[in-house]
């Protein structure tokens, strides 16, 4: 199987889940002002299915511009979408004045059923903070997320925390990344969207590190599946990226990724990327971050090979 490329246009921040059921799609959208689903029974299928709009933001309040990046996450018998948000659209600080928060649905359908009043997720900085994963692992459930400590120079790091529901931690958070090589910190110093897919005896974290033009790329962390989540010396990270620009097949940018599997279970790496690099004004407003869905392959010592971001195409073989 293949897809065009783009999968859906001007979807940036692009998340699949694989459920029971099918597929279910979310993402920032360009107006960045409401929460989308779509679901099909097939991975293929997204491309044509019904947008269902499940929350709009309101026109004041905490949580009332740029709703950035949210994921659709089983949990427990509950539907939960993280995303972040904003009271305004200023910049205070040098930064947006982002904070997590959480939707919850106890209905069996994410798309008709009823999503309780929205709760924020707290961390113990209040700061700056976006892009929330969620994934289970020794059996417990974890909370991985990016976020600005004031102490430290940049915009963003990742961290991770046990949760004790899907709104609240349960552990202190442990820092996992900042950003330190030149290839983190091109534009702006960023660590975010982090993703987890667990192969063999490894757990890896992929991320996307500096600013969202042609910079913008994946970095990955790892440790053994045995060893503690909140110990730091068990998680290495790699020195170079693991996915990246590619300028012979004008694909720029590549990164705020997601995993699904096809109905094989072969990976997917779900990211969006551009095909131009002339952006007029501020890159946030420009909506050509388009979805894209790409194979990818293990190499024997069990990482994860992304290879490069192909070209655009229609034809589907």
């Amino acid at each position: 199987m293949s897809w065009p490329n783009p999968f859906i246009t001007q979807r940036a921040d692009p998340f699949i889940l694989r459920h029971a059921d099918g597929y279910y799609f979310i993402a920032s959208v360009p107006e960045y002002d409401r929460l989308e689903i779509r679901y099909a029974s097939t991975l293929a299928g997204l491309i044509e299915a019904e947008a269902v709009t499940v929350w709009h933001k309101p026109d004041t309040g905490p949580f009332s511009a740029l709703i950035w990046a949210p994921e659709l996450h089983h949990i427990n018998g509950q539907w939960v979408i993280y995303f972040a948000a904003a009271p305004t659209r200023a910049i205070k600080d040098g930064l947006f004045q982002h904070r997590m928060y959480a939707l919850v649905c106890n209905d069996a359908d994410p798309l008709s059923g009823n999503w309780q009043p929205c709760r924020r997720v707290h961390t113990p900085i209040d700061a700056f903070s976006l892009d929330a994963t969620y994934f289970q692992h020794q059996g417990k459930h974890w909370y991985l997320w990016a976020q600005k400590d004031p102490a430290i120079p940049g915009n963003s790091n990742l961290y991770l925390a046990e949760l004790l529901n899907p709104w609240t931690l349960k552990s202190a958070p442990l820092m996992l990344s900042r950003p330190e090589y030149e290839w983190e910190c091109a534009g702006f110093s960023v660590n975010e969207g982090p993703a987890v897919i667990q192969h063999g005896d490894k757990l890896f974290v992929t991320y996307s590190a500096s600013a969202t033009d042609e910079n913008y790329c994946l970095g990955i962390l790892s440790i053994d599946v045995l060893a503690d989540p909140l110990n730091i010396s068990a998680w290495h990270k790699s020195a170079r990226p693991v996915f990246a620009t590619s300028w012979d097949n004008q694909q720029y940018g590549p990164g705020h990724n997601s995993f699904t599997v096809d109905e094989t279970g072969r990976a997917v790496l779900v990211y969006h990327a551009r095909n131009y690099t002339e952006i007029e004004g501020d890159p946030l407003w420009d909506p050509n971050r388009h979805t894209r869905l790409k194979y990818f392959d293990w190499r024997e010592d069990g990482t994860p090979d992304f290879g490069v971001p192909p070209a655009d195409h229609t034809s589907v073989p």
